[in-house]
């Protein structure tokens, strides 16, 4: 009884020695699991904090998938300078510029001032006799700036009266009144051009206010920020609104749409929320595709779904975005997803598997690149021939690969798998983009922006913005020059009977006729 009593506990020893055995394997691997995790992380912090910032590898890079803030060719262009003349000026003439064109660096209106130089001695040294002018050298041309010039315009409405009506009593005196135009606000100094100066320096050269008050008061002009943001608003409220609205109308009709959204700050929140909160942009396109190009601005206290079915209330279409969860749901709505979003997290996996992923996505965008010149018709043929095999070849390979963990190599291929649906759908349709970078190009002035701006005091401030930065934009991409649209918005509007006849802001819009033809750069 004994031997067998020390051989059951001896076993019962031992099964308690392997289950701890166990125990301590499950420990030791899930170690390992968060070890390799906890790896990676470091890498990739390591990488995105001291490696390059580019999207772009060896294998070819998707169009727009460069740097938002690439450098502009034109500043690698080098000066023409060329040697400095020691002649004394003997007279100067201004002409208009001819067709002749020496210097690609002037625009065709620039006039032409020429400075003509002559010896001091016009005599011959030899002889003495006077000498006569056989030639002429143009040794150089230089840029000349011209500061602006500010005036103070008086308007004066003249009365008149009739005399002889006036001394009869039986007649009705008779009295005209000049009628001067209405200002853009009523009761301000600011004219129509100074309030286009004003917005166009903000949110076409991301000036802030703050830092235009003193350039003003170089002019001439003394004021103080605060007066320049209530001269925004007022003019964005007033004049700006309605046709923002109107271009609405027209973005809420077209069939596909790109959407993004980035993060701001306004201090006066109606929500009670600290003024540390995130507050959002969001930005709205339409595609090359379906006519004129509509750019829209919303600003919002919330990233949430309900601003985005304020956003595109009525709206019945597809909605190119990234993955964000916003994304999806929307009565009426289908959503497409961007292959470019999908090419970053493959490439965020630097392994073998990683660039694998990004082949499949550069042949993609490689097929696209051949394509974007022809009709949405022509593209879905395309498509259906060359990109479906790739896309469904992908899926399979990304299906039934063992990518597990927290690794960068699994996020993509779950990010990749939970949007499959969306980013099919693309194949199907010639209007669908394969990617949202439309929509990041267009909300990039408000990166740019928000860098000099910083925030926005008010909501009201915000929602300024959001329709200033939107007439600024689809200016731009119609091809008008948005300082000579302003100024036209804000000296014809205010005498025009808009409201009642809502059909005149037809004439108003960045594409219309009289624009193109008024505005255009």
């Amino acid at each position: 009884m004994n031997n067998e009593r020390i051989i059951q506990l001896l076993e019962t020893q031992l099964a308690h020695s392997n289950r701890q055995n166990e125990e301590l394997t499950q420990k030791l691997d899930q170690s390992f699991k968060q070890i390799e995790a906890l790896t990676e992380q470091v890498r990739q912090l390591t990488k995105a904090l001291y490696g390059s910032k580019s999207e772009k590898s060896k294998y070819q890079v998707p169009d727009g998938q460069g740097s938002l803030f690439e450098d502009d060719p034109s500043f690698n262009e080098s000066e023409q300078t060329e040697e400095k003349s020691t002649e004394t000026i003997s007279y100067t003439v201004n002409r208009k510029k001819t067709n002749k064109k020496r210097n690609d660096s002037f625009g065709e209106h620039i006039e032409i001032e020429e400075v003509h130089y002559h010896p001091n001695d016009s005599s011959c040294d030899c002889c003495h006799e006077p000498m006569v002018e056989f030639s002429s050298v143009l040794v150089r041309e230089e840029a000349k700036f011209i500061p602006a010039t500010l005036k103070r315009v008086q308007y004066f409405e003249h009365v008149y009266e009739c005399r002889l009506c006036k001394n009869d009593s039986l007649k009705k005196s008779q009295i005209k009144r000049g009628q001067a135009p209405k200002g853009a606000i009523q009761r301000s100094i600011a004219g129509p051009t100074v309030l286009a100066k004003l917005i166009y320096d903000k949110f076409a050269q991301y000036l802030p206010l703050y830092r235009q008050v003193n350039e003003w008061s170089r002019h001439g002009l003394l004021t103080n920020d605060k007066n320049l943001s209530n001269w925004v608003i007022r003019v964005a409220t007033d004049w700006l609104q309605p046709v923002y609205e109107l271009m609405k109308k027209r973005l809420i009709a077209k069939s596909v749409l790109h959407i993004d959204e980035t993060f701001a700050q306004i201090l006066k929140r109606s929500d009670g929320r600290p003024a540390q909160s995130n507050a959002y942009n969001w930005v709205a396109r339409s595609v090359q595709s379906e006519g004129p190009v509509i750019i829209l601005f919303k600003s919002a206290l919330s990233r949430g779904r309900a601003t985005l079915e304020d956003f595109i209330q009525g709206f019945k279409g597809t909605v190119i975005c990234d993955g964000y969860s916003a994304y999806n749901h929307l009565p009426d709505v289908q959503f497409a997803n961007c292959w470019a979003h999908v090419r970053r997290y493959w490439l965020k996996a630097d392994s073998n598997n990683g660039r694998k992923g990004v082949q499949y996505c550069d042949q993609l965008f490689h097929i696209e690149r051949k394509i974007k010149h022809l009709s949405p018709e022509e593209r879905v043929k395309i498509r259906q021939q060359e990109s479906k095999p790739i896309v469904d070849e992908f899926f399979e390979w990304v299906d039934r690969s063992p990518f597990f963990g927290k690794n960068a190599l699994a996020k993509a291929a779950d990010y990749t798998l939970n949007r499959k649906v969306a980013l099919k759908r693309f194949l199907d349709n010639g209007y669908i983009a394969i990617d949202n970078n439309a929509a990041e190009n267009a909300i990039r002035p408000n990166v740019i922006g928000r860098k000099n701006w910083l925030f926005s005091v008010s909501e009201a401030g915000a929602h300024s913005n959001a329709i200033c930065l939107s007439l600024a934009e689809t200016a731009k991409a119609n091809g008008i020059d948005f300082y000579q649209y302003l100024v036209k918005l804000m000296t014809d509007l205010p005498n025009l009977p808009f409201q009642q006849q809502p059909e005149i802001l037809e004439r108003y819009l960045p594409w219309s006729e009289d624009i193109q033809a008024t505005c255009r750069k």
